[in-house]
């Protein structure tokens, strides 16, 4: 049951919100009772309005591309004042052709993957860091593709380095920020039936967002730096 007492409510600040996992996600935090300001890019109307639509009290619409400096500065400065529990990116893409390997892949579809899936997040947080509770939590979406000690096969190849750049720049954010309170996550969700994921992916966004959710809502008080999946297991690095 939604809590209708808006002074209670705890609030996410979610980057990426407008399709896919991110749409999704609002979708269960708002069933939870929270307060969810969602980003998404672009002024065309997207199932974030139709969300909003339904629990006006609870979903604030935001505009954000990550990959421009000036449009997180300027988000920043619209969220004067706001504090929120959680901040969690899940912006992302991959490249058009995964089945490239990186000495096939364009210089331009190269950065425009890396900018994206590790710098624009990673601008993303150290801009917007700030609007979170000092026992809040920050958490990125990443991957298990990510992750260096489990790729035994190989494949997609620009994605996985993005990826795993992401997780070697929040391990990196942690140890500057060693002595905070919050939490860090990174999140490898699996592997999903969206956009991005493919027709081809095992999983389904309704059973697999709920147990993310579930999983985000359990580090809440613990600090530090983890990669685990939405089962909150731990993913090898």
């Amino acid at each position: 049951m939604t809590d209708t007492n808006i002074a209670s409510r705890r609030t996410l600040l979610l980057i990426g919100a407008s399709r896919g996992l991110g749409e999704a996600m609002a979708v269960a935090f708002v069933e939870k009772g929270w307060h969810v300001i969602g980003t998404v890019r672009g002024n065309g109307p997207t199932t974030l309005d139709d969300l909003a639509q339904r629990h006006g009290d609870q979903v604030r619409i935001e505009h954000l591309d990550i990959t421009d400096l000036a449009q997180i500065a300027a988000l920043r400065g619209r969220l004067f004042g706001t504090s929120v529990d959680m901040l969690f990116v899940n912006a992302g893409t991959a490249n058009s052709n995964q089945d490239e390997t990186i000495a096939e892949t364009s210089t331009e579809e190269f950065v425009r993957v890396m900018v994206t899936n590790a710098l624009g997040v990673m601008r993303t947080v150290e801009g917007l860091q700030d609007v979170v509770r000092e026992d809040g939590l920050i958490g990125v979406m990443s991957s298990g593709q990510g992750s260096i000690a489990n790729n035994e096969k190989g494949g997609h190849e620009v994605y996985r380095g993005s990826k795993a750049a992401l997780n070697q720049y929040m391990r990196s954010y942690a140890a500057r920020h060693a002595e905070t309170r919050r939490a860090l996550v990174l999140m490898a969700p699996g592997w999903i039936r969206t956009d991005l994921g493919g027709d081809k992916a095992p999983l389904n966004v309704e059973d697999a967002i709920p147990e993310l959710v579930d999983t985000l809502l359990a580090q809440l008080g613990t600090a530090g730096l983890r990669f685990i999946d939405r089962h909150g297991a731990t993913v090898p690095w």
